[in-house]
């Protein structure tokens, strides 16, 4: 049987997969956010310094490749975000900071516009609320 599960395994497709454990670990950072939403603001800057007029094949590859850089650190950022929300801040968090609950929502609706735009103005927005985000997870370790 376990010869027979190996080879099934040489030859299904796999891929890694990460996940950050619910198992109360404690080891939470609002680091991989910041820097996600630092990520995003970069690649809109580049994007925006792009040729718009006859633009080369290379230039079209490179837009491409932002955009795709763009939008799935944008997608990193709202995740891990997120993984603070459900797995970090508990009630007395939000009883301390009672706007962390909209600073939340309203971070990860910015998550989902810098995936659908290309706007400084909003990828600047999501670096300040995130770290707001951080802001407080700091305090809440002191």
């Amino acid at each position: 049987m376990r010869r027979l599960a190996n080879l099934l395994i040489q030859f299904l497709p796999t891929r890694s997969v990460l996940a950050h454990c619910d198992i109360p670990c404690g080891i939470y950072d609002p680091a991989a956010a910041q820097l996600a939403a630092k990520t995003v603001l970069t690649m809109v800057q580049k994007i925006n310094q792009l040729p718009t007029e006859n633009p080369t094949v290379n230039d079209r590859n490179s837009f491409v490749r932002m955009v795709s850089v763009k939008e799935t650190h944008a997608e990193i950022c709202k995740r891990e975000v997120l993984i603070l929300w459900t797995d970090y801040f508990k009630a007395e968090h939000l009883e301390k900071f009672p706007n962390l609950h909209d600073l939340v929502w309203k971070t990860t609706k910015l998550c989902s516009e810098n995936k659908r735009a290309v706007d400084e103005t909003k990828a600047n927005e999501l670096i300040e609320s995130v770290d707001k985000i951080a802001e407080v997870f700091n305090q809440t370790k002191k």
